[in-house]
């Protein structure tokens, strides 16, 4: 998607240029087990910077959310699952100094604006920033593994 503005033709923000998702699963019936692997793919996109000044990426990366998941069905009515998500450990945070502008102060307490109404750079606030969470693309959480149970009922 993108947008005319000035016959300057430009991506929107937070507009990723691609998209893919994949699974893939295999059973071996004789150990009663199966494998999922499940994924996506985000092609780079236009990120919201608050200013010139603004030390965060212009665009993010191609990054990928990749899972595993084991599962054991050698039990009457008894599932018994585990993996791990996120098994590249991306999170967005990567090559960026900060991802949440200003969370330390999320009600701009502590930012000294112009007449305009404009953030001013002050030592506490080098980059002239105001609060801003609309940066975060991506999820936070890095590799995290899990485990579980499942009945059904017959």
């Amino acid at each position: 998607m993108s947008q005319t503005e000035n016959g300057i033709k430009e991506r929107q923000i937070l507009t990723e240029r691609f998209t893919g998702t994949w699974a893939a699963t295999y059973k071996n019936y004789k150990y009663n087990l199966s494998v999922d692997y499940t994924g996506n793919i985000y092609g780079p996109m236009r990120l919201p910077l608050l200013s010139d000044l603004d030390p965060r990426s212009q665009n993010s990366p191609v990054w990928s959310i990749q899972n595993i998941q084991l599962t054991f069905d050698g039990l009457e009515n008894l599932e018994i699952y585990g993996g791990v998500k996120n098994l590249l450990n991306w999170t967005p945070n990567k090559g960026n100094p900060f991802i949440i502008a200003r969370a330390n102060d999320p009600f701009d307490k502590d930012v000294t604006f112009d007449n305009n109404g404009n953030a001013q750079v002050t030592p506490d606030n080098p980059y002239g920033l105001t609060f801003d969470p609309t940066y975060v693309y991506a999820p936070n959480q890095g590799i995290r593994a899990f485990l579980g149970l499942r009945y059904s009922l017959r």
